[in-house]
């Protein structure tokens, strides 16, 4: 018993040193390149958007899925998952699709109430988390800003 009571410490020890050798990864800076109108009608738009992803880490991110927050102009824009799978590579980079339904009629407004001298930019504010399909981290979160041009 008092060898099982010595070991305990060292167990400890051992476990909290094997921690500190993990990798720390960076989230990945995600970035919106294009939005596509799939189809609209008075309750539901469904949007097709191209995401570029870059990978900060030394080691490949193998991702399972995206759960968001998508603001637009200020306005809450769209939530969701996407169960989109893919690997992006080692201080790499990928692109993918993400399908969003929303409904604009609250941001419509808002949207239609811009001056005609505004810019034909939107800004935007993607916040949420990167699911990982192996490794001892299995989420990255991610809050990234940017702005995307108007069709």
């Amino acid at each position: 018993m008092k060898t099982l009571l010595r070991s305990v410490p060292l167990l400890l020890v051992a476990i909290l040193g094997a921690c500190a050798l993990a990798p720390k990864l960076q989230a990945p800076q995600l970035s919106i390149v294009d939005v596509q109108l799939v189809s609209a009608d008075l309750w539901q738009q469904r949007l097709k958007l191209r995401l570029h992803v870059a990978n900060p880490n030394d080691r490949t991110l193998p991702i399972k899925g995206i759960e968001y927050t998508l603001e637009v102009d200020g306005q809450q824009f769209a939530t969701g998952q996407s169960a989109t799978s893919f690997v992006v590579p080692a201080l790499g980079e990928a692109e993918f699709d993400m399908n969003v339904s929303t409904n604009l009629a609250g941001s419509l407004i808002h949207f239609l109430g811009r001056s005609q001298n505004a810019p034909a930019a939107l800004d935007y504010h993607l916040v949420g988390k990167v699911a990982l399909s192996e490794g001892w981290m299995r989420s990255l979160p991610f809050d990234q800003r940017g702005s995307f041009k108007l069709p």
